[in-house]
């Protein structure tokens, strides 16, 4: 797999990709495009790149762990913690929202995500277990084998005859 993703004209780091997650332009939006944008690339920073492709294809190609019932697909190489989440008063979300998706960024501030899905499930999927966290067929669990260490040198003392 390669160290970056491109997207549209842009190279993007793997490392730096938090999640995917679907993407569907509101009335107050003022994008004028003829691209069809399907998903929002968020990146560790909260910065996000549009996609033309569905959250689903892109978890498949990049190796990114899925969750359905949210459609978004989060790195696997990225450390998130998971919480429980209950809205305060004065804040009226606008989907029925149990879990929160925690992550840091480059500076060491937190970040997140509201989710519909379970807080188990998603743990589940962070921790790379259960059928919230999908990964695409051949595809590893986002890490690479560690090398074998090389001991075989030989001292200089040993060599001469």
């Amino acid at each position: 797999m390669s160290s970056f993703i491109i997207v549209g004209k842009r190279l993007l780091p793997r490392e730096q990709i938090a999640l995917v997650e679907s993407y569907a332009p509101s009335e107050t939006t003022t994008l004028q495009t003829t691209r069809t944008f399907q998903s929002r690339v968020i990146m560790i920073n909260r910065d996000s790149v549009l996609l033309e492709e569905a959250p689903e294809l892109f978890a498949q190609a990049s190796g990114f762990r899925m969750l359905d019932g949210d459609r978004v697909a989060f790195n696997p190489v990225v450390r998130f913690n998971v919480e429980t989440f209950a809205p305060v008063s004065g804040f009226t979300p606008t989907k029925p929202y149990v879990t929160r998706l925690r992550w840091r960024d480059l500076d060491g501030n937190d970040q997140s995500k509201l989710l519909v899905t379970s807080p188990d499930a998603v743990l589940s999927a962070v921790m790379g277990d259960g059928p919230a966290a999908r990964l695409p067929p051949g595809r590893g669990n986002g890490t690479r084998p560690r090398r074998a260490r090389q001991t075989s040198r030989l001292k200089p003392s040993l060599t001469q005859s």
